[in-house]
């Protein structure tokens, strides 16, 4: 057993004007009633904070779940087909993030648009080979109903990742919901502010045994030249569904184009796959801006690529008012009035993707505030379609290593220092990693002690926040992610459940496919 006689609680109040320490009174008790004072820590009452009116009250809590409850009973499964399906993917977004995103809101008690969906559940996201997966195999889990190997897109798991040769039996090669969709009639479509070759669109209409072989020129660098492996680029030029996909919005025009025929083009066989895309039909239209997206008649065009950067869009805290890029919100609503014109209905997927990039750098705040996009890009989803023929499916590919801990006071500022100070004396914050590129930031190697953090951020959108193993980039979570679900036979998607049931719960749904739906 722990000995604890004497240990002194050192608290630090996190205030408005700064940070001051408070200490506890030395704790002579027992070891284990000690150790439970320094889990539980008794924190002095906070001199600022914000309270929502009527919380300390019992009515207030009763009346909220009195209120919850009639909702649910207020709520009906909804039995008809769906004519249409959206699928939206908050890249990285974990439980934490959701969780931590409301601040942004406003407070803790706020709600963002998709968790007012009324049916919840967990998806468990492991890959053939990987506890903790990717967004490559996680992508032909969710889009194709079947889960494959680590780094790999729309091949089953019997195809190793970069092995050239096995991706090529097409036996191995599994059609996504989009596919489905188009068989049934249905117009498909992707959405993304990653680019549109990125691991998580490319679900939709690729076959790849390595996510990064977007375009030739790393096709070559890894399996050789003439080795008869597509690229991802190529694949959404000219693949079996890529080439018929009605709408494509996102990122990423250097996969396309031949470096010799512009300078951020990045592919060495000559194409230039934009161009041919614009020759193949009139009627096909091309944008690049926002301002052309805005104004563009969505009667005209056969099919719409508008790319937006050469590489994924930006940060939308590293947008201004020159910035020519659209946001995710009105891409989302573009999408929909376009797709909407096909009587037969659609298969949208729609991602948040720049969620787990920002995460992956340390980046709390640009995570929390990619989370937001993504709930206003859902919220007009919502606003645009009906619960009666529209599917609305929210979900995560995983989790990442991201905590929000540390008895901050209601109404403190998330991205601050926590009120309980650390071992060594010095504060801690609200959010950190458990690894990543914030550790050296915020250790000293040659003292070997931590650095203040306090000392460090300052509210730069861009800062890296505290990490607890060296990392250049920090890693994925294992848990499992949450599924939102609202419209037609939305209730399906309760429990807890492969994240490969996904696909087949959407096409459930549509009479999608060549499964289980509620047309057989």
């Amino acid at each position: 057993m722990l000995l604890l006689s004497n240990v002194a609680i050192v608290i630090g109040v996190q205030l408005l004007l700064g940070v001051a320490s408070w200490a506890a009174p030395e704790c002579t008790r027992s070891a284990e009633y000690c150790q439970e004072r320094l889990m539980h820590p008794d924190l002095p009452e906070p001199k600022l904070g914000r309270k929502v009116e009527g919380e300390e009250t019992s009515a207030y809590w009763r009346e909220l779940g009195t209120q919850f409850v009639k909702d649910k009973l207020a709520t009906q499964p909804k039995q008809g087909k769906a004519k249409n399906v959206i699928m939206f993917l908050g890249d990285g977004m974990g439980i934490t993030t959701t969780s931590a995103a409301r601040n942004l809101l406003g407070g803790e008690e706020k709600t963002l648009s998709f968790e007012q969906f009324p049916y919840i559940g967990l998806a468990k996201t492991y890959s053939v080979d990987l506890i903790v997966p990717d967004s490559a195999c996680t992508a032909t889990a969710y889009l194709c109903g079947v889960k494959g190997q680590e780094g790999t897109i729309g091949v089953n798991g019997a195809v190793p990742r970069t092995d050239c040769k096995a991706m090529l039996n097409e036996s191995t090669h599994v059609d996504s919901i989009a596919q489905w969709a188009m068989d049934a009639g249905k117009w498909a479509g992707l959405v993304t502010t990653t680019r549109v070759t990125h691991a998580s669109p490319s679900g939709v209409y690729a076959h790849i045994a390595e996510r990064d072989w977007e375009n030739d020129a790393e096709v070559e660098a890894d399996c050789g030249p003439a080795s008869g492996v597509q690229d991802i680029a190529y694949q959404l030029a000219n693949g079996k569904v890529g080439s018929k996909l009605k709408l494509i919005m996102g990122g990423g025009r250097k996969h396309f184009v031949d470096s010799s025929k512009q300078a951020w083009g990045k592919r060495k066989d000559g194409l230039d796959l934009i161009n041919e895309f614009k020759e193949a039909d009139p009627q096909n239209v091309y944008v690049s801006t926002v301002d052309e997206l805005m104004a563009l008649d969505l009667k005209q065009p056969k099919r719409l690529l508008g790319l937006f950067q050469d590489d994924h869009l930006l940060y939308h805290m590293q947008t201004n008012e020159t910035t020519t890029q659209p946001t995710l919100e009105q891409m989302t609503r573009k999408a929909i009035e376009y797709m909407s014109q096909n009587e037969e209905g659609y298969f949208l997927f729609i991602e948040g993707g720049r969620i787990d990039q920002a995460h992956h750098d340390n980046k709390a705040r640009m995570a929390l505030d990619e989370t937001i996009e993504f709930s206003k890009a859902i919220a007009a989803a919502r606003e645009l379609t009906s619960e009666e023929d529209t599917l609305l499916v929210v979900t995560a590919d995983h989790s990442h290593v991201f905590t929000y801990s540390g008895y901050a006071y209601r109404g403190s500022d998330i991205f601050g220092p926590a009120p309980v100070k650390a071992k060594d004396g010095k504060p801690h914050m609200v959010l950190s990693y458990s690894n990543g590129p914030g550790y050296d930031r915020f250790y000293d190697a040659e003292t070997k002690e931590r650095i203040d953090p306090t000392t460090l951020i300052k509210g730069d959108y861009d800062e890296l926040y505290p990490a607890g193993v060296p990392l250049d980039q920090d890693t994925h979570g294992g848990d499992d992610v949450l599924v939102y679900a609202h419209g037609p036979w939305s209730h399906l998607f309760t429990g807890v459940y492969e994240q490969s049931a996904i696909p087949h719960l959407m096409a459930y749904s549509a009479c999608l496919g060549d499964g289980l739906t509620m047309c057989t």
